[in-house]
């Protein structure tokens, strides 16, 4: 099995392996084309975003600088995805992102790992483990994801946690390690920030 085979099998490989470093080199200097757009280059930037992605829907905007390793190759993006500034996505294999999706500044989305063994890593070998974000979730400053996660739809994950387990639907979590603290409910129809009402009549 080849190196760019393995990269999303799970199983360890080399990253600097020619075919997929050269590779991984053009699609780098793309996304440094895109971290430089203006930002009143809407139709540009969206332009981009559909060559650099392996799918991207509708109405989706990432602030610039956005980081990737592999210049989006790897993310599917759903319809109406925000990623907020410094956002950093390791797309060595695949990350699937739901609609309707928030991320704030500074975001962690790793699917990337190496091996506890010292000897393994003085190689240089990774394993590589998909990320699935579902629809409807916002991610707050800072949160780090790590490699095989799932967090389900409907999900609030706190600022500044890191999810190192999966995440039921309709969750709100927070933490280090991230833990669900309860599930979205009644109340939340109410209140949208602490005890401030939401006004359905101006909304």
């Amino acid at each position: 099995m080849s190196a760019k085979d393995k990269m999303h099998s799970g199983e360890l490989y080399l990253p600097f392996d020619k075919s997929v470093f050269e590779e991984q080199l053009k699609r780098l200097d793309k996304l440094f084309e895109f971290n430089n757009i203006k930002p009143s280059q809407l139709e540009k930037r969206s332009q981009m975003m559909k060559e650099m992605f392996a799918e991207v829907g509708e109405n989706c905007y990432i602030e610039s600088p956005f980081h990737s390793n592999f210049g989006g190759k790897h993310i599917h993006f759903g319809n109406n995805v925000y990623c907020n500034f410094g956002c950093t996505f390791v797309d060595d294999t695949h990350i699937f992102v739901g609609d309707n999706t928030m991320f704030g500044p500074n975001v962690v989305l790793a699917t990337a790992g190496h091996p506890i063994l010292p000897k393994l890593r003085e190689q240089g070998y990774q394993y590589n483990a998909p990320v699935k974000i579902g629809k409807n979730c916002w991610l707050g400053a800072g949160v780090i994801v790590l490699p095989g996660i799932t967090i389900g739809d409907n999900c609030v994950i706190g600022a500044g946690s890191v999810v190192t387990k999966d995440i039921p639907n309709n969750s709100v979590a927070v933490g280090n390690p991230c833990k669900v603290m309860r599930k979205v409910n009644e109340r939340d129809k109410e209140f949208y920030f602490k005890d401030l009402k939401i006004d359905y009549n101006n909304l």
